[in-house]
């Protein structure tokens, strides 16, 4: 007996479904080499410009010859050392709540914080678009599960009316793929009716929306008491690596106790979190980039207007560009390659099935020259998406 890989592998190239990786051969940032290729790139979530910044380098180089390039061990045995401590310090200051804990990435904060609170006998709803790390934790707590319809209220409510035990609802704060965000503030009120919590796993929200960009919480002006759970990514607006949970002393001191990918996991480099420390400060007091960031997303979606282009309701740095079809998309996504733009093009599964796109991603370190180029570009390929084309495009 053996498993039939190669025919899995044919199938997924067949359906214009096959991924292959581009080869990042410069920092991130607009200006890329990929592949060989210099190419003017619409496609990272470094929102703020804060990836290949010089302050973060150098913070991160200071932090290295004062505490060295490994973390050494878990935060539970002696690999907690004081730049880790000083950051969720500081995290729990930008998000106003007592307590914040830092995760080696996104998908083990996700998985970290729902396995540790639901389990067998309690309840998880979620959104249909939540992202896999949020869907996957949830099938994983072994807690009833359920997903909501997308951003539907009434839709929610009627799952937490059969819900049992602890019940916990869990949303993207803004939704990777799509660009638009969570109804919040109606999301909380439903599960606070019916005594729920509600946990905001908020990756592409921190940076770019809320006045001090503290994300979708700030953005709506909600509290620790409507929103419990509150997660975030570092490898975003914040340049660097890694993800946090902020709520009360006792959400975090359980988590400390009860989440596996927290206690088992060793701890990032005390030098990386002196980087993120460097890039928190910069976020918080360079206001220019936020505001930069909101002009070239209004000047995009303009444009795009213009042009004829299908955008999605999105006033977030993700603005997707919908064609449908994977195969066409590849196809744009190669035609903008060819002159010099690289915009990647999302495919199911990580879509669903007939909304494959462009996405476009937006950062404040792009110029307005930049986004014209953009939509210069997208104009004279749009009309050629119907031509006759390759079935597998490079990298794409």
């Amino acid at each position: 007996m053996s498993f039939d890989l190669r025919t899995r592998l044919d199938a997924r190239r067949a359906a214009h479904l096959y991924r292959q990786r581009p080869l990042l051969q410069s920092p991130q940032g607009p200006q890329v080499i990929v592949d060989g290729q210099p190419l003017l790139a619409f496609c990272n979530n470094d929102y703020m410009g804060l990836a290949n910044h010089p302050e973060v380098i150098a913070a991160w180089q200071a932090g290295a010859e004062r505490w060295g390039v490994g973390g050494g061990a878990s935060h539970l045995v002696i690999g907690h050392s004081a730049p880790h401590h000083e950051l969720e310090e500081a995290l729990a200051e930008l998000t106003g709540r007592p307590r914040a804990l830092l995760f080696s990435n996104g998908y083990m904060a996700n998985l970290g914080a729902v396995t540790a609170l639901v389990g067998q006998g309690d309840t998880v709803l979620e959104d249909r678009l939540n992202h896999a790390s949020l869907l996957d934790a949830g099938l994983l707590s072994g807690a009833r599960f359920s997903r909501y319809l997308h951003n539907d209220v009434s839709s929610l409510e009627a799952r937490l009316e059969k819900s049992v035990g602890d019940t916990l609802v869990v949303t993207d704060g803004v939704f990777s793929m799509d660009g638009d965000i969570a109804d919040l503030p109606a999301l909380a009120r439903s599960a606070k009716a019916k005594g729920a919590w509600l946990m905001v796993d908020d990756a592409h929200g921190f940076g770019p929306l809320g006045a001090n960009g503290a994300g979708i919480v700030e953005h709506f002006g909600l509290s620790m008491d409507d929103v419990p759970v509150l997660v975030g990514t570092l490898g975003k607006s914040f340049g660097t690596s890694g993800a946090f949970v902020a709520g009360s002393e006792e959400l975090i001191e359980t988590l400390i106790q009860f989440a596996r990918p927290y206690i088992y996991t060793t701890s990032q480099p005390p030098a990386l979190a002196c980087a993120t420390l460097k890039s928190l400060q910069l976020l918080r007091t360079e206001h220019w980039r936020r505001e930069h960031l909101t002009r070239l997303i209004q000047q995009f979606r303009r444009g795009a207007e213009q042009i004829g282009l299908q955008l999605m309701d999105s006033f977030t740095p993700i603005q997707p560009i919908m064609i449908g079809d994977a195969g066409r998309a590849l196809h744009l996504s190669q035609l903008l390659r060819e002159r010099g733009l690289l915009v990647t093009a999302i495919r199911p599964p990580t879509v669903p099935a007939g909304s494959a796109r462009l996405r476009v991603t937006l950062s404040a370190a792009h110029s307005e020259a930049d986004v014209q180029l953009l939509l210069n570009t997208l104009e004279q390929c749009y009309p050629l998406l119907d031509a006759s084309h390759s079935s597998e495009p490079v990298h794409a």
